[in-house]
């Protein structure tokens, strides 16, 4: 039986001549159906042309991206892909930006169904009370939202999500961890995570992989995360596991970025992450 997702030796390049750089190379990846998984890895490493490859944005030169046996030739509505920038249109509400994309994949459904649709994935996120609201009188946070809720509205096969939350300050950021895991938890969609902050693949997905350096990067050592679900972002922080896997995570990504700064004579900077030592809960937040 084929894997929900998978990746065969893909690589990809960009320029041409002497200018032509290989970014990804050799890429195998196979995802299963319901899995949350969070790829890491050093700014610049390729990790959003790795997202671009699998929406079908761009096409690999080498190797195949298959889902549920079917090669990806392009973009479809059985990927939803939320960005880091939101991507919303700013003359249409919070409703308008999610109808939009419904109205596109389900052109047949009629207006009170789109409409109820709509609304269902909206007060997924908590935004009911800013349904009429245009981007610019939301918070990123909250910008954030909509792009979720737009990206589920759709029911796509899989989501993947390019470092949504980078943008965002700690608060709002932590907040969105929760709210992200508990949709998750709902929609059992089959999501992949890329993000530069290891502390949040540990708190979301099933495993975590590292990209390793570019160019020429690959995927690898991958690390099983054993939390039971639904995670309490307190509790696992008080984990000694969450330590450990933690440190072993980061231990790799150091192993990995001074073998390639010591062979190509470049210094890779790592997240500043530090040990927390007491959390306090958080409350939803619908910012």
């Amino acid at each position: 039986m084929a894997a929900f997702l998978e990746l065969r030796n893909v690589s990809k390049s960009y320029g041409t001549g002497d200018k032509k750089v290989e970014v990804l190379k050799n890429i195998n990846l196979t995802i299963e159906e319901g899995e949350f998984i969070a790829i890491v890895g050093f700014t610049g490493s390729g990790k959003t042309t790795l997202i671009s490859l699998i929406s079908g944005l761009i096409e690999p030169d080498e190797g195949e991206v298959l889902l549920k046996g079917k090669k990806i030739t392009g973009p479809g509505p059985d990927r939803g892909v939320v960005f880091q920038n939101y991507s919303l249109l700013p003359w249409l509400s919070v409703q308008g930006n999610v109808e939009l994309a419904v109205k596109q994949v389900f052109p047949k459904m009629s207006k009170i169904d789109r409409v109820n649709h709509s609304r269902k994935f909206i007060e997924m996120v908590n935004l009911t009370p800013a349904l009429q609201k245009n981007p610019s009188q939301l918070s990123g946070g909250m910008r954030q939202r909509v792009s979720v809720a737009r990206a589920l509205a759709m029911d796509p096969e899989i989501l993947l999500m390019d470092e949504p939350l980078s943008a965002l300050d700690a608060l709002t950021r932590g907040s969105l961890q929760i709210e992200i895991e508990r949709i998750w938890n709902e929609s059992k969609k089959t999501v992949m995570l890329i993000t530069n902050d290891v502390d949040e693949g540990i708190l979301l997905a099933d495993r975590v992989i590292p990209l390793t350096p570019g160019p020429n990067a690959t995927l690898g050592e991958e690390f099983k995360i054993g939390f039971s679900r639904p995670r309490d972002k307190a509790a696992i922080n008080a984990d000694p596991n969450f330590k450990k896997e933690r440190n072993a995570i980061i231990k790799y990504l150091d192993e990995v970025g001074m073998h390639r700064s010591g062979s190509k004579g470049e210094a890779y900077a790592l997240p500043d992450l530090q040990p927390i030592i007491k959390v306090n809960k958080l409350k939803r937040i619908n910012r």
